[in-house]
């Protein structure tokens, strides 16, 4: 160009577009990647399953069958040599004008004083009441009553959860749910800490799930008795069940899953459960 000035406020000019070009382009991948964060953020709470997801899995657990994952129970001292190591000992499927029952009733196949004791544990809270289910003579009394079980052996552990349902005359509908944990190797029972420690998971990681997603259900049943719901079940959230060393039901599912189940039917008439899940 033949006018210098004109020269010089035509680079200039570049010169201000190339740096609010280089601003705009490093504001712009900020904000993508401020998206990427969004969204990451987004599908961890999208990943996480609510109670609702995690209740209706549970249900479908129970199968009546035992996973072995591959485990080998050939050296293991079994009380019936031709069944696996968890097997429907009694099952039945009837109904009546007094009752209807699904019944399928699990034995832990072991010859050891620890399954002698889960064996005698399960007779205690399933096998008599089925008994007395099914003795019952009086229509107006009618009982509705179902026993289902799941068992899996993750390394060395065998887990077996049994679950009953409930419902005789008027009586509020009650869910039992009864987890046996078995070392195979050490013939011993396993600990909530035993399975933690196998997973390698913070004990203080666990109790701190544990309260916020106990505290969290209890938030949602306060708010529906607030609307008018009169049959809530309402949680003691001081009690000591809520750590780990008081849980009550626990055990290690398909892919080595931990289940920590809080089933209040176990001490009352009632189907409400809570459940938390390390995977």
């Amino acid at each position: 160009m033949k006018n210098p000035k004109i020269l010089y406020i035509l680079i200039s000019i570049f010169c201000v577009f190339a740096i609010l070009a280089g601003v705009y382009a490093q504001f712009i991948d900020a904000d993508y990647g401020g998206l990427d964060l969004a969204a990451e953020d987004a599908n961890k709470i999208a990943g996480e399953k609510s109670q609702v997801e995690i209740k209706d899995e549970f249900d479908k657990l129970f199968t009546n069958t035992i996973d072995l994952g591959g485990f080998d129970t050939t050296g293991i001292s079994k009380i019936n040599v031709e069944n696996d190591v968890v097997y429907t000992v009694y099952e039945k499927l009837e109904v009546t004008d007094n009752y209807e029952v699904d019944i399928n009733i699990p034995i832990v196949n072991i010859k050891s004083d620890v399954a002698t004791k889960l064996n005698q544990n399960t007779q205690t809270i399933f096998v008599n009441k089925a008994n007395d289910v099914l003795q019952n003579t009086d229509p107006n009394k009618k009982a509705i009553y179902s026993i289902d079980y799941t068992a899996y052996v993750n390394g060395n552990i065998l887990s077996l959860v049994i679950m009953s349902t409930l419902k005789e005359s008027t009586a509020a509908q009650r869910i039992i749910v009864q987890t046996y944990n078995y070392n195979l190797s050490t013939n011993t029972e396993a600990s909530l800490i035993d399975l933690l420690t196998l997973k390698q998971i913070n004990r203080d990681e666990v109790n701190s799930k544990i309260m916020e997603v106990v505290t969290q259900a209890d938030e949602e049943d306060k708010a529906l008795q607030n609307m008018g719901y009169n049959q809530v079940y309402m949680r003691d959230l001081t009690s000591d069940i809520y750590t780990v060393e008081n849980a009550g039901g626990y055990f290690l599912g398909p892919d080595n899953t931990l289940y920590i189940v809080y089933a209040y039917g176990n001490g009352e008439f009632t189907s409400k459960m809570d459940i938390i899940l390390f995977e």
